[in-house]
């Protein structure tokens, strides 16, 4: 049965553009996560779910892609989840070239205790918030997912629940909980950049950089779109319906699950979709952000930007082109996000600066 079209192929056909290194990537995504599929069938639990992250999960998979993934356990402690590990890891091996990042935040299991339960406070560590705001941004399922669905729902049930100021009598319906989590998570892994480049010693530090100026970047305007459709997508009088609702809180868990179902390419286009006078912005930021990943599905760019050292970008062409790209997808954001006709720029101003 054919699908219909995305966001991003509705908007592509509309400007008359040709992304075609998004498409390919989406497609080997697609092949990626199958084969994944096909060789996790026989470790299916209730409880436990298998979840992929990063460009594989996002749709933007190249040939020389890492492969993230973890055991997300959502049930009693059980002595056979860490031989159940191994055992993925050794069937995954084969299919995912390169090995999750040094860090530990995957490649291993997770625990839905610490990922619901802790939010803010000295407990909830790096590790942590990446594995929360990831499931919700950047996730993807490739076992039975009731464990998957049930950790993100109890996750939204917090920041919704709990912020009070979503429910009173506001100008705005923002979930400020949720909003200032994704962006303390930016923040984070913008100062986590910095660490790395002084505790590698430079090294990888262009294809880094490079990611953080472009599809990190993507990560969290997806969620501030997100979080700003609740106020785009709700008129008062809806908004007001629900806040007498009893089931408001529930109702609205339904609704951003939904919403953060879509990669964050799908939030953003869709964004992009409903405002037509932004259709310059639109083709600036998706070229860009096609060009970039064109950069790094090519083996020999990428492993420039791999090997560079800070010494030698300013002449290096490959980082150069990607950086114009970067500046690029930067502005053409700065237009979506501070344009006025379509109110954006009241919502950033509100919650992306103040």
């Amino acid at each position: 049965m054919q699908q219909d079209p995305s966001s991003l192929d509705q908007l592509e056909q509309r400007l008359g553009a040709n992304w075609s290194n998004l498409r390919e990537a989406k497609r080997l995504a697609l092949e990626k996560q199958a084969q994944l599929r096909e060789a996790l069938v026989e470790f299916q639990s209730e409880d436990a779910s298998i979840v992929v992250f990063g460009s594989l999960s996002r749709e933007e998979f190249t040939e020389h892609s890492d492969l993230d993934w973890t055991l997300l356990i959502d049930g009693a402690a059980d002595p056979q989840h860490v031989p159940l590990a191994r055992k993925i890891k050794a069937a995954i091996k084969p299919i995912q070239g390169k090995e999750p990042g040094r860090e530990g935040t995957f490649g291993t299991m997770a625990f839905s205790h610490e990922l619901v339960h802790q939010i803010g406070g000295q407990n909830d560590t790096n590790k942590n918030t990446t594995l929360r705001l990831l499931l919700l941004l950047e996730s993807c399922c490739v076992s039975r997912d009731e464990a998957y669905r049930r950790v993100i729902r109890n996750v939204l049930i917090r920041y919704l629940f709990e912020d009070r100021g979503l429910w009173s009598q506001s100008k705005h319906r923002v979930p400020r909980f949720l909003q200032n989590d994704f962006a303390r998570y930016w923040r984070t892994i913008a100062v986590d950049f910095a660490f790395k480049q002084r505790d590698r010693g430079g090294e990888g530090w262009a294809i880094r950089n490079m990611k953080l100026r472009i599809s990190r970047k993507l990560i969290y305007v997806s969620g501030l779109l997100g979080c700003f459709r609740c106020h785009l997508d709700f008129t008062p009088a809806n908004w007001a319906a629900l806040s007498t609702s009893k089931d408001r809180e529930q109702l609205l868990v339904d609704y951003l699950g939904k919403v953060f179902e879509a990669t964050p390419l799908e939030i953003l286009s869709e964004m992009l979709l409903r405002f037509p006078h932004l259709a310059p912005a639109s083709r600036v930021i998706l070229d860009a952000y096609d060009g970039f990943v064109g950069v790094l599905a090519d083996g020999d760019k990428r492993e420039r930007l791999e090997q560079l050292t800070e010494d030698e970008a300013n002449s290096d062409e490959v980082y150069q082109t990607t950086r114009r790209l970067s500046h690029a997808f930067r502005d053409g954001l700065l237009g979506l996000f501070f344009d006025q006709e379509s109110g954006l720029d009241d919502l950033t101003k509100n919650y992306g600066v103040f």
